[in-house]
């Protein structure tokens, strides 16, 4: 399992039976989360004051630990555990604890979620699940399994939901006008897909909040977080974009007519002066939604 990746941008799967290659994909999910890191950090301050000094975070459904060490340097006073499926990935996240200096307060706990969470020695005062929870079968048991780990007045914080990013005006000046909005509809079909072939698969209505509620917590709130890095992008968030095209050239690009996949590829060609490598007008623009609930006395 592994959070740390835009909207639902799915070849990002899920241990649970499909083709995911966590490892192979470690070095992607790094450099996404590191560039997101503005708009976690703003989450997490958030979260600082809606959270009373947690004395341990678990991070469910961690990926290699980007946002992990950001809650550990974000809350000073806390242990923090980073769960999830994937030994390389977990492997990464130590790392990366040792390089920023959080180790000593720092763990990992390899297993699949939601059982894997009876293995904590203690229950979380904030249970993190970012986009790990939709790949999971029945969500409504997930949630029901993460409020039950939580201590008395602890708090689940769900990020889920938000809007797709956007990198591009929609006239590109090459193809039709709208293709990634058109990418962004192949991307849903393919996203209901991947959660239709779940083991154990259960249809629910995504309102959070209510979901979060019928778990049994109370005091839900929500608030979305944007990161807005304008045009000209960034190197790191050009490279990103470029990335991020390629993975879904190879998706669900044979979906696209004639036309839409001549235009990405030309987007995705080095050589082309159309493409992401050069165009002044790339820029990322995201919004991730936070849902947070807590558990009564």
């Amino acid at each position: 399992m592994a959070h740390e990746h835009d909207h639902h941008e799915h070849p990002h799967g899920h241990a649970h039976g499909t083709d995911i290659d966590w490892a192979e994909m470690a070095a992607y999910l790094e450099a996404e989360a590191e560039l997101f890191t503005p708009l976690y950090e703003r989450a997490l301050a958030w979260l600082g004051k809606e959270v009373t000094e947690p004395g341990l975070i678990v991070d469910a459904g961690s990926g290699p630990g980007v946002l992990s060490c950001l809650f550990a340097e974000a809350f000073p006073g806390a242990r923090v555990v980073a769960v999830d499926g994937s030994a390389e990935l977990l492997e990464r996240a130590r790392a990366r604890a040792e390089r920023t200096g959080v180790a000593d307060r720092f763990s990992t706990l390899a297993g699949e979620l939601p059982e894997v969470l009876q293995e904590l020695d203690y229950p979380a005062d904030l249970l993190w699940a970012s986009r790990s929870l939709h790949h999971l079968g029945d969500q409504r048991a997930a949630l029901a399994a993460f409020a039950e780990r939580l201590a008395p007045g602890g708090t689940l914080a769900l990020l889920e939901g938000g809007l797709p990013a956007r990198h591009l005006p929609r006239d590109l000046g090459i193809g039709r006008p709208g293709l990634q909005a058109r990418l962004d509809a192949l991307l849903e079909d393919r996203f209901q897909r991947m959660r239709e072939e779940l083991p154990g698969s259960v249809s629910v209505t995504e309102d959070w909040p209510a979901l979060l509620t019928a778990a049994g917590l109370k005091h839900t709130r929500t608030r979305t977080f944007l990161l807005d890095l304008p045009a000209p992008a960034p190197d790191r968030a050009r490279a990103h974009v470029a990335t991020f095209l390629g993975r879904l050239r190879e998706t669900v690009g044979e979906h696209l007519d004639a036309e839409d996949r001549a235009t990405l590829d030309r987007l995705l060609d080095p050589d082309d002066p159309a493409s992401v490598h050069h165009r002044p007008d790339v820029f990322v623009l995201a919004a991730h939604t936070v849902h947070t609930a807590v558990r009564p006395y």
